[in-house]
């Protein structure tokens, strides 16, 4: 039998993780650097759309783990930690990555920008990152004590060919039939 507490950890940590992940997320897709005296558009900023992209498929990640069971559901968790480490990675290079557009650094950035710095978003998404990554790492310690989706709503592995229906349902269904094609059955 399962640990009791183990199964209340369920709600929190997936709570949390979403939590993660969609702050990532949205941090990802707005402005983390702003360029001061730059000389093609003042004021441009960049943003980190490979944050973006991984925290997305870490919310995905969080769907597939609470619609699954049994090894499915412990790779999804699995698949989760390895996302939540590749946020880490897309948040430390992301920021100096853009501070090089700005800059016109070694990615060839065309702006020129004498100065950049470090925006808001920035730090909400590294604010996101032991939210994404603490949750995937209790997921894998956990997930095989938390409850699943019950096995009502699978599809039948072995549906047996339907029975024709008896004679006179046939008839109503003929009846049915023909009237759908445009013929009067009382006539």
């Amino acid at each position: 039998m399962a640990d009791p507490a183990a199964r209340r950890t369920m709600g929190p940590v997936v709570v949390l993780g979403l939590v993660g992940a969609g702050l990532a997320a949205m941090a990802g897709n707005e402005a983390w650097a702003t360029g001061r005296r730059c000389t093609a558009a003042p004021g441009i900023a960049t943003d980190s759309p490979a944050t973006t992209a991984v925290a997305l498929a870490l919310l995905a990640a969080w769907g597939v783990l609470l619609v699954t069971r049994g090894r499915v559901r412990r790779a999804a968790s699995l698949l989760a930690v390895a996302l939540a480490i590749g946020l880490v990675a897309t948040v430390v290079l992301g920021l100096d990555a853009a501070k090089d557009n700005l800059r016109g650094g070694q990615g060839g950035g065309l702006l020129g920008c004498e100065a950049a710095q470090s925006t808001g978003w920035f730090w909400a998404a590294v604010v996101a990152l032991p939210l994404a990554v603490l949750p995937a790492l209790a997921a894998v310690r956990f997930v095989t004590s938390w409850p699943e989706m019950g096995r009502r709503y699978d599809a039948p592995a072995d549906a047996a060919p339907a029975s024709p229906p008896p004679a006179e349902e046939r008839e109503n269904l003929d009846l049915w039939k023909a009237m759908d094609e445009g013929h009067d059955p009382t006539a």
